[in-house]
């Protein structure tokens, strides 16, 4: 089975613009624990999705402790990427992205895209890469895909990514898994 996944990031600090709680730190010990016990019980080959500070980073950890393959899909290159989606929040996102990262390069397993870093719309073709390679990867394996998404359950509109990524694994009828990251 091949998971793709994706999520929240953690929540920047409470008095920042965005101080709707989506992924609160407090809660990272917990959804790290539960993103593990899924990925125990569903056993995938391969995990594929991109490597953001929060669920994403949360999930290639988890994959890595356990043997699990990681694909990363980065929508543009690696520093840019880490500057705007890694450590513009708080905690030590930014030497654990690099660690996951340097491994994943060294298996051949990341992937860097050429998209516009100033695009809104950049995040959501991402995500359609991240579907694309896992199909891909299925084709040759034989495998099924399904989705892991580990959010809040509430949706930010048009521009939410998470909800665009789920919304895809329901559009392509790819079972889904979900984490949440406020309870």
């Amino acid at each position: 089975m091949l998971l793709v996944y994706a999520g929240r990031r953690v929540d920047a600090d409470a008095d920042g613009p965005e101080a709707e709680e989506r992924f609160p730190a407090r809660n990272i010990p917990r959804v790290a624990r539960e993103i593990e016990t899924i990925l125990i019980d569903s056993k995938p080959s391969t995990v594929i999705g991109s490597a953001a500070c929060g669920a994403d980073l949360l999930v290639l950890e988890a994959a890595g402790r356990l043997g699990i393959r990681r694909r990363i899909i980065l929508p543009f290159d690696r520093a840019r990427f880490r500057a705007s989606s890694v450590t513009d929040r708080p905690g030590d996102w930014g030497p654990r992205f690099d660690a996951v990262i340097d491994e994943v390069s060294a298996a051949g397993d990341v992937v860097q895209l050429s998209l516009d870093s100033q695009d809104d719309a950049t995040y959501q073709q991402a995500n359609v890469e991240i579907y694309r390679d896992a199909e891909t990867l299925a084709q040759r394996s034989g495998e099924e895909c399904r989705a892991l998404v580990v959010w809040n359950g509430v949706p930010r509109g048009k521009t939410d990514v998470t909800e665009g990524f789920l919304n895809e694994a329901n559009r392509r009828r790819w079972p889904v898994m979900i984490v949440h990251t406020t309870r």
